[in-house]
């Protein structure tokens, strides 16, 4: 079976029905400026419900049951044993790209502080990840030539050095 590409709606969606059987209301007021995760990634409702389409669809979620009572009836939705595992691969993962660090990475951090877990061993990765990065940025910069064209991309990779090393201070911070 193919594995389907998953978006941070997605990944987000995934890793909370992991934790136990929700909504996707409850997921968007999660994923809302004001919530938990919505702090770092907001995901607007009908986004949300969107992922949750795909991610059964993809098998990684299931409906588990319908919650009646004081409002419309609401499925709750559980994450699949495969989605258990593609979220635990995902959250152990660094992210491959500086850009990445403010979404994709902080958001895995805020998952990590909601489920109680350690973020050391990811925080480790991303260090790891980040190194020759910045080494190669700092070889770029020093070989970048001082012609009209070269001005620009020397600043241009300066951004991208600051950036990372930024990301790398960030880290140690951790």
């Amino acid at each position: 079976m193919t594995q389907v590409r998953l978006g941070l709606a997605e990944w987000t969606v995934l890793a909370v029905t992991g934790e136990r059987p929700v909504h996707g209301f409850a997921i968007a007021a999660l994923t809302a400026a004001d919530g938990h995760l919505g702090r770092v990634w907001q995901i607007p409702r009908p986004v949300v419900y969107r992922a949750i389409g795909r991610l059964v669809d993809a098998g990684l979620i299931t409906a588990e049951a319908v919650e009646t009572g004081g409002g419309p009836p609401r499925t709750l939705y559980a994450s699949t044993a495969s989605g258990r595992e593609r979220v635990e691969a995902w959250l152990a993962a660094p992210v491959p790209h500086v850009r990445d660090l403010r979404s994709e990475f902080l958001l895995k951090l805020a998952v990590l502080h909601r489920r109680g877990e350690d973020p050391a061993p990811l925080v480790a990765a991303q260090r790891r990840e980040l190194e020759p990065i910045v080494a190669a940025l700092r070889s770029e910069r020093d070989g970048t030539g001082q012609d009209a064209t070269g001005d620009f991309d020397r600043m241009l990779v300066t951004w991208r050095l600051v950036s990372a090393e930024a990301a790398l201070a960030f880290l140690d911070e951790m």
